[in-house]
């Protein structure tokens, strides 16, 4: 697992499936154990305030992110969920310190994202895409680093998301970011046919 702070009121959680594993949980109780759930973010709570010194104290919203055969990004922010003075007044003073009110928003989506630290491992990677038949994927930059993503209908037309997460884990890394961030914060260099632009600049014209 894995804790960054985003600002002082948000962090951000990157989950593998072998954390959750550790933990006891599947990805289908993620979907289908609510309390289980809880219960899990309550205690990655406690971590974060050891690591990261994030109190959670109070009302939160917890927005989860699924990836395929990646793991899970959770965004927690302090402050935002709903406020419900009836529930709080069934809590004593002396409880009022642990009490968590917590808004879970779940987002299961077969979309595709890897960071690349530099372009030329970017590069490489496309040859190998070109050579199974992969053309498409948008590029962004942020913070000095490349991703590549995959939406779901792209994955569908071409290559078997097994084979493409086996390829692009060779080359980089699984993303802790969402697209979401990207889409806001990063910075779009080719949208739609990553795989084939690149291909067609730096490898075939080279040669050419």
């Amino acid at each position: 697992m894995r804790l960054e702070r985003l600002n002082g009121d948000r962090i951000k959680i990157f989950l593998t499936f072998d954390d959750l594993k550790e933990r006891g949980i599947t990805k289908e109780d993620m979907w289908h154990d609510l309390p289980r759930v809880e219960q899990l973010f309550r205690e990655m709570m406690l971590e974060a305030d050891d690591e990261l010194g994030f109190e959670a104290n109070g009302p939160i919203d917890v927005e989860v992110f699924s990836l395929p055969a990646q793991g899970m990004v959770v965004i927690v922010s302090k402050g935002r969920a709903s406020d419900d003075s009836d529930d709080r007044q069934d809590f004593d003073e002396e409880d009022e310190d642990d009490f968590i009110q917590m808004q879970v928003t779940l987002d299961e989506s077969q979309d595709v994202l890897y960071q690349f630290e530099q372009f030329e491992d970017v590069i490489t990677l496309t040859k190998t895409l070109h050579d199974l038949g992969v053309a498409k994927g948008s590029l962004y930059l942020f913070e000095n680093k490349y991703y590549l993503h995959f939406d779901e209908d792209q994955l569908d037309s071409e290559v078997d998301l097994e084979t493409l997460v086996a390829v692009l884990a060779e080359f980089g890394d699984t993303s802790t970011i969402t697209i979401h961030r990207l889409d806001e914060y990063g910075k779009c260099l080719i949208e739609g046919e990553a795989v084939a632009v690149i291909y067609r600049y730096f490898i075939e014209a080279p040669h050419a």
